[in-house]
Formats: C-alpha cells, sequence, structure tokens
C-alpha cells in the first residue's frame, strides 16, 4: 500500500470517528445557565489522534502478519532458554519473594487490598484453567463454586462458630462436592450446549441464595463475618489486611504447586487428550466420564477456597457479589493469559483486576481504555500474552 492511499483510509477513519463522537466529546448542555457549550478541541483531538492511530493499526498488522510466526517462536524460545538455567530461577524467586514480603508495608493498606482481590482471582483462573485451559470444557457458571465457598464460611461461623481455618478446607470440599453434582448431568454435552448449562447452573445458585432467605438471609445478605486469627490473637486492622495478605500468597504459591504437578500426571495428561480428541481419547481407554468428573470437582476446589478468603476479606457477602459477570472475568483471565499456560494465568488475572483500579484516573474513560487494551490483545494476541507450550518428547537412539 503506498502512501497515497494510506493517508485516505486514515483520513476517512478519522472523520468517521469524528461524526460518531459529535454528540458526545463536543457538545455539552449547562444546565445551570442554560446554554450549549461547543468544545471543538475534543473533535480536533479526536481527529488527530484516530488518524494516527489508524496509521499504527495497519502497520502493526502488517508486521504481524509478514514475520509475527517467527518473532514470536524466537521470543518464546529465548524465555525458555533464560529459565531453563537454574541460577536465574533461583535468582528470580528470591527476588519476588523480597517483593512480595515487603509489599505490604511499604503501599499503603488500599493497595494492599487491591492486591489481595487480584490474587483470589489468581486463585479462580487456576482453578478455572483446569477445567477450560487442560481439560477444553467451557464453564460460564463457574461462580457459582465461588459463591459456595464463601456462603459456606458464612453460613457456619454464624451458626456454628467454625473459623476461618476449619471452613477454608470445608469450602474447598463443599464445592468439590457441587462441582461433581454439576459434572455429572453434561456428561455427554460439549462446546456451547456444555457452556449454556453451566451458564443456568450458576444462575440457580444465585436465585435460590437471593430468594431462600430462610437459608441465606436473601438480598440482605451476611454481615460480621470475622477475619481469620493467629491463635486467638487479636489484630488491628492494618495487621489482619497484612496478615491475610500472607495468607493468600500462601494460597496460590500451594495452588500453583498443586496445579503445576496436578498437570504432569496421569490425569493432566487425560484432560489433556479429551481436550484434543475425545474419540481419540476414548479409545485409548481413558475413561471420559470420570475424566470430566475429577476436572470439575478439583477445578471447584480452588474457587471455594477463594470463596472463603473472599468472604473474610470483605466481611460481608450478598448474592450480587456473584453474577454471570464475575464468571466472566474469571474467563477473561483465563482466555488473556494464555489457556492451559499457569504463567498466563497469573498475568491475566493481575491484568483485568489492577488495570481498571489504576486507570480511576481517567474517570469515565477507564473502561473504554480497558476496553481498548482488550481488543488489542485479541487481535495481536489471540494465544494469550503467555501461550502455553505443549511439552515434546524425543526419543534418542543409543550408538
Amino acid at each position: 500500500m503506498n502512501l497515497i492511499d494510506e493517508f485516505k483510509k486514515s483520513t476517512l477513519i478519522s472523520l468517521w470517528f469524528m461524526f460518531l463522537t459529535f454528540p458526545l466529546l463536543v457538545i455539552r448542555v449547562n444546565t445551570v445557565t442554560n446554554t450549549v457549550e461547543w468544545r471543538w478541541w475534543n473533535m480536533l483531538f479526536i481527529g488527530v489522534g484516530s488518524f494516527f492511530l489508524s496509521i499504527l493499526w495497519r502497520h502493526m498488522l502488517r508486521k504481524k502478519e509478514m514475520g509475527g510466526n517467527n518473532s514470536k517462536e524466537k521470543k518464546v524460545s529465548a524465555l525458555q532458554k533464560f529459565f531453563a538455567e537454574k541460577k536465574n530461577q533461583i535468582g528470580a524467586l528470591i527476588i519476588l519473594a523480597i517483593i512480595t514480603l515487603a509489599f505490604p508495608h511499604v503501599v499503603s493498606m488500599y493497595q494492599t487490598n487491591i492486591m489481595i482481590s487480584a490474587l483470589i482471582y489468581v486463585m479462580l483462573g487456576l482453578g478455572l484453567n483446569i477445567v477450560i485451559g487442560l481439560a477444553g470444557l467451557l464453564d460460564l457458571g463457574y461462580v457459582a463454586f465461588f459463591a459456595v465457598g464463601a456462603y459456606s464460611y458464612a453460613l457456619l461461623n454464624a451458626h456454628f462458630g467454625i473459623s476461618f481455618w476449619i471452613a477454608l478446607p470445608l469450602g474447598g470440599v463443599l464445592s468439590a462436592v457441587f462441582g461433581f453434582i454439576l459434572g455429572y448431568p453434561v456428561l455427554r454435552l460439549r462446546g456451547d450446549y456444555l457452556a449454556i448449562v453451566t451458564l443456568g447452573f450458576g444462575e440457580i445458585i444465585r436465585l435460590v441464595l437471593e430468594n431462600w432467605s430462610e437459608f441465606s438471609n436473601g438480598p440482605a445478605g451476611i454481615a460480621n463475618i470475622p477475619k481469620p486469627s493467629f491463635f486467638g490473637m487479636d489484630f488491628s486492622l492494618q495487621a489482619n489486611t497484612i496478615f491475610l495478605f500472607y495468607i493468600i500468597v500462601g494460597l496460590v504459591i500451594f495452588t500453583i504447586f498443586f496445579i503445576n504437578r496436578l498437570e504432569n500426571s496421569r490425569i493432566g495428561r487425560a484432560w489433556i487428550a479429551l481436550k484434543d480428541d475425545e474419540i481419540a481419547c476414548q479409545s485409548m481407554g481413558i475413561d471420559k466420564a470420570k475424566t470430566k468428573l475429577r476436572a470439575f470437582a478439583l477445578g471447584a476446589t480452588w474457587a471455594g477456597m477463594g470463596g472463603v478468603v473472599f468472604a473474610a476479606k470483605t466481611t460481608f457477602i450478598n448474592p450480587a457479589s456473584f453474577t454471570i459477570w464475575e464468571s466472566v472475568i474469571i474467563l477473561c483471565t483465563v482466555v488473556l493469559g494464555g489457556m492451559g499456560s499457569i504463567a498466563g494465568v497469573i498475568m491475566g488475572a493481575m491484568l483485568l483486576i489492577l488495570l481498571p483500579e489504576y486507570l480511576r484516573a481517567f474517570a469515565e474513560f477507564r473502561m473504554i481504555c480497558f476496553g481498548g487494551v482488550l481488543v488489542l490483545m485479541m487481535v495481536f494476541k489471540p494465544g494469550g500474552m503467555i501461550e502455553n507450550v505443549r511439552k515434546t518428547y524425543k526419543f534418542k537412539a543409543h550408538t
């Protein structure tokens, strides 16, 4: 494409954007003085910005088509080569440990609370990664297990005085039971049909919690949920936040270790085979029903434990905290980060939770910026930020 054609296309795009945004960004009615204000500078910014962004967009697309695949392979291999050396791994872990230990002491309590929320979504994303990234089962009702974990702690503490440390494994077990209940009826479903059924399951759980007031206190929710204690010691609000931060960090580390070992186990390989081809998987002697049930149950376990931590963090829960949009956000962490990739899911959760918070300075434009980032990611990195690299096995004959 020559320079004149490039200029014509960018000009048309900028004029189109100026036309679309004219009523919103140029015209403003002052209701106090009953006058109309014309903000022509906004129109100029939109025109110039869309002109140069269209040029940049087409340049990046051409670059991706010409040499995207080769450059991507080089970057992945270089990254793998760097972390393959043990000294680099140890050095990175030491730096990460120092930053983690010092983080709640050098930032404000607000920043620590945001990071706790992000780490909760890391747990949720890693749990959903079992179902979607490894087993290839599209689950749109994952927030239901999150709600089961949160309400299990709130109700068990309110009625029986169960502490956080006992409710943490119980929440995981109860969510695993609900995962088994969901998995059993959908063993024969796949694709869109599976997504619709899981979506319905998530809505059923939310509506039950919202309408069964005698059980869950309905829309009013449950308040005064206690924060975790340490051998009965009483902490201040800031100390409790720091303590909860270290708890969720420990749970995330445990989740990463467990899922990494699970992925490389016989069960994990069965999930990957199920994702690639169900018929071939079954012909190799793998029990398809048991494999799917394990994926639903184990994936739900981490959502339940994350729900217990969420209830302890907020000290108040109600059904409005567990809508379908939470499932969508958790799904986005897996898709944007990279399905099947543990490091990718972590990066995706951090991006989706931290980015909207740090874009609050843009006020009403922050969600537009956030949506733009998502569009760019899906266009230029469709496999996610950190794509999962399949392991290859080579046979070397002895000479």
